[in-house]
């Protein structure tokens, strides 16, 4: 069995910046960093919206067939 030795986190992310920056460039490696993170929508709320989209008829003949 062989043992596996994991970088540290700052070694990590240097190594990570470092091909960003080979693979883009400087410019869109910032540009890339600089992306708004997008929000989840919580579970229950995501839920409910693709209830009020769903038509039950159509999905109960897809879960339980006719």
């Amino acid at each position: 069995m062989t043992t596996t030795r994991y970088l540290s986190e700052d070694q990590l992310i240097e190594q990570a910046i470092l091909a960003l920056l080979k693979a883009l460039g400087p410019v869109e490696s910032t540009r890339f960093l600089s992306l708004p993170r997008v929000t989840r929508l919580e579970s229950v709320k995501r839920h409910r919206q693709w209830q009020a989209t769903l038509n039950q008829i159509e999905f109960f003949n897809q879960v339980f067939g006719t």
